[in-house]
């Protein structure tokens, strides 16, 4: 393992207080990871009804394509769960994949939300095969909340810290916009694992390849490092998202697995008080420690690094560069905490103060760094936009999990596939909107791995160079025509130069939109009314939309309808045609309202039954 460090500032003022960023990264000695170590994987995967149709599909296939990458030295179980806990296969080595297509093809949707029980089944499997040669890992799935079983936030992530330092890892996956972004994101930090936002279903497929690609260039585990600072010297912070802990002067970090694919990096901010001396300075020496595999066995890898810099008086220092990679690097640190602070200001209602947050950071950034660079002006970009939707309140869910997700990655991950990841954009519809582009470029916007990308079509430009475009007007499959475009100064990307206008079919022209127009009132939704006799008299669907589902179980003598839908309350009663209950068939309907006592749900519109 090869491990190389960077200061912000190299030289420092001497006989004065200064602070310094220092970016330590530990890669694969030659860029190539060890032989691949064999896989102990459990794929415990939500079934509950809100995954019915297209999470469940797009899951099920991307599944299929973990296997697809995994090899007869692997291990594989299959968990599927909602109320109850399924093992639709148990630990078995990947040699006949096509018996382990016919167990996921098994799984259907059905209830409510048992993650702490499908969990725990994923875990025991896992277990049961486990060996410290090998990886062992938990990839856990869901769309939903957990509504049954254990429920409790905290002692689920208490749960994973347990089991990882059993040696079970677990990474956790969340699908759509209605899952426990706090618990996932805190059952993979605890678990020692990854944490995934799957915003559109397709997107899971290009999740488990970033996942498998880590798992099969596996350089070190469990890499644990000790900053012992010179006595002039202290860590003011550690700017990742890891796991550390204060003794005395010294801080112990564990930063986990370390891929081939993807260095790992440290960075912390330190304080120094430098004597009044010119020369070079030891800062600090970093000891460190992981697990290798040499040839089938585990190994104890250790190391030191000193940490050096050069005192020089105050002019040299202000006139030496600051290291640009850096600066980015520790900067795109601090944005991750200053998104997890709006999120808190925005949990508490306070959705001025979140918003005055993140304009203060666009405002220190457009200072700190070089506009040059695509990735800081997608970054200004998406800050500008979240600001925005928060100053028209607008703020929803999606916008949280998008900056908990960014927040996350930036923190602990370095993939650029990973970073300021979402799709949550904007509208065109205020745009003046025109049918012929006459002189003008075209642009079109389009989902690239989890993100709105807009990219030019007119020929004679480099159409797979990223376009800086108002993320507020970004909507995907929509072509816009713009004056002109300029190219950045390092020429890797585009800049749209002067108005935008929306392209659209003959017919359709239109000039600009103050605001978007209100939408139809839909009037007083109205119970659900069937003349079918059954269920199998209902028409039917493939997919859920927008609307609800239900579905029906057996207590007692009785069919009772319950939600099964995230966001409601699967033990209330609902008021639903009996002539058409059928056990466990699921159903979608329009609309749910609450009654005024809150105390059950009316079934709205029309009723169709979920073929699946």
């Amino acid at each position: 393992m090869k491990t190389t460090y960077t200061l912000s500032h190299p030289v420092l003022p001497m006989g004065t207080s200064s602070k310094v960023d220092l970016l330590v990264t530990f890669s694969a000695e030659g860029g190539a990871a060890s032989a691949r170590r064999s896989l102990n994987l459990g794929l415990v995967i939500d079934r509950s009804g809100s995954m019915a149709g297209a999470p469940l599909k797009n899951a099920i296939k991307a599944s299929h394509e973990l296997v697809e990458r995994m090899g007869p030295e692997d291990s594989l179980s299959i968990v599927a769960y909602d109320d109850t806990v399924a093992t639709m296969l148990a630990p078995v080595k990947v040699t006949d994949k096509a018996a382990i297509g016919k167990a996921l093809a098994r799984i259907t949707a059905g209830g409510c939300t048992n993650l702490s029980g499908g969990w725990l089944k994923g875990v025991d499997h896992v277990k049961s095969q486990l060996s410290s040669e090998r990886i062992n890992r938990v990839l856990l799935l869901t769309d939903g909340k957990a509504n049954t079983g254990i429920q409790d936030t905290g002692q689920l992530i208490d749960m994973a810290r347990e089991r990882s330092s059993a040696g079970i890892i677990t990474t956790t996956l969340g699908f759509g916009a209605n899952f426990n972004e706090d618990l996932l994101i805190g059952m993979a930090n605890a678990g020692e694992g990854h944490f995934y936002y799957i915003q559109s279903p397709e997107d899971a497929a290009g999740v488990f390849r970033i996942e498998m690609e880590g798992l099969g260039s596996l350089v070190a585990q469990n890499l644990e490092v000790v900053i012992k600072p010179a006595s002039t010297v202290k860590v003011a912070s550690v700017l990742n998202r890891y796991r550390f802990a204060a003794q005395g002067q010294e801080v112990t970090v564990g930063l986990g697995d370390v891929y081939a694919t993807e260095p790992r990096q440290l960075a912390a901010e330190l304080s120094v008080e430098a004597p009044s001396v010119a020369g070079p300075v030891a800062l600090a020496t970093l000891v460190f420690r992981a697990q290798v595999v040499v040839e089938g066995r585990v190994r104890e890898l250790t190391g030191e690094v000193p940490i050096l810099a050069h005192l020089a008086p105050a002019a040299e220092s202000a006139a030496t560069a600051t290291d640009k990679h850096v600066l980015a690097q520790t900067s795109r640190l601090r944005i991750a905490r200053v998104k997890d602070q709006a999120i808190e200001l925005a949990d508490k209602g306070d959705l001025p103060s979140a918003s005055r947050r993140l304009r203060e950071v666009i405002s220190e950034l457009s200072l700190l760094l070089d506009k040059a660079s695509y990735e800081l002006s997608e970054e200004v970009e998406q800050l500008a936009h979240y600001a925005q939707r928060m100053e028209s309140r607008t703020y929803d869910a999606v916008i949280r999990k998008e900056l908990r997700d960014q927040s996350y990655q930036a923190g602990t991950r370095n993939r650029g596939d990973l970073a300021l990841r979402g799709t949550a954009g904007g509208s065109a519809d205020s745009l003046e909107a025109v049918s012929d582009a006459g002189g003008g470029i075209v642009l079109e916007c389009v989902r690239e791995g989890g993100k709105l990308r807009v990219h030019t079509v007119s020929p004679g430009h480099d159409t797979s160079f990223n376009v800086q475009f108002p993320r507020s007007a970004r909507e995907e499959g929509v072509r816009y025509v713009v004056e002109k475009l300029e190219t950045s100064g390092d020429g890797t990307f585009y800049r749209v130069v002067g108005d935008i206008k929306r392209l659209v079919v003959p017919g359709q022209d239109r000039p600009a939109r103050s605001q978007a127009t209100a939408p139809a009132n839909k009037g007083k939704p109205t119970a659900s009314k069937v003349t079918a006799s059954s269920a199998a008299d209902l028409p039917t669907t493939t997919s859920v939309g927008t609307g609800i589902i239900i579905q029906c179980v057996k207590e007692g003598s009785k069919l009772r309808a319950r939600v099964v839908s995230d966001g409601y309350d699967p033990d209330l009663n609902i008021r639903f045609p009996r002539d058409i209950r059928e056990e466990n068939v699921l159903y979608v309907v329009d609309e749910i309202i609450t009654m005024a006592n809150g105390s059950s749900y009316i079934a709205c519109g029309d009723i169709r039954r979920l073929v699946q």
